[in-house]
């Protein structure tokens, strides 16, 4: 029998593993059950992703990579317009609606606190958005909006409240004096 040669089968693997995540949360992540959302055969998780942490460090890197992305994209090169706006604008919109894909990337990100294979990759992307913002102000301050960023972003999660994007533009704009 020859081996079928499928160069997308990891990255569908990875697809499948931050949906099954998102529907059923890290505890419902098993070779056996990405295997089944990315149609694939069970080795084939296995022989990608010997672990489940490997598995998670590849969905949380892809998550945070989408995030960067879109930080990189929204905020202009130039170092023009109201960073603070700028930002809450783009927390509205990952707030806004489905909060499925950000419930997501926050279960990744914490899941770093008891899964020490993980932590390396959240610090990653602390250390990229930091050096993104600090493109717009000093170091200092790009890191203190990340903490803002996260604390907001953990307090509408995690009360089922709602966004309030000048509260938000209110605070970041606080930080950025």
């Amino acid at each position: 029998m020859t081996r079928r040669h499928d160069p997308e089968r990891r990255q569908r693997i990875i697809d499948a593993a931050i949906r099954v995540v998102g529907e059923k949360g890290i505890a419902g992540l098993t070779h056996r059950t990405v295997a089944a959302a990315a149609d694939v055969p069970l080795g084939s998780t296995t022989y990608h992703f010997a672990t489940l942490d490997e598995l998670l460090v590849a969905a949380l890197r892809q998550s945070n990579e989408r995030f960067a992305n879109t930080l990189a994209e929204r905020l202009p090169e130039d170092g023009r317009g109201d960073l603070a706006a700028d930002l809450a604008q783009v927390m509205g919109e990952w707030l806004g609606g489905d909060r499925t894909g950000v419930e997501l990337e926050y279960e990744l990100y914490l899941a770093a606190l008891r899964r020490p294979a993980l932590r390396p990759v959240a610090a990653e992307w602390t250390e990229d958005a930091g050096a993104c913002l600090a493109r717009h102000t000093d170091p200092l301050t790009a890191r203190a909006l990340l903490a803002a960023m996260d604390g907001i972003f953990l307090q509408v999660l995690l009360t089922g409240g709602s966004y309030d994007e000048e509260y938000t533009r209110t605070v970041l704009a606080r930080l950025i004096r």
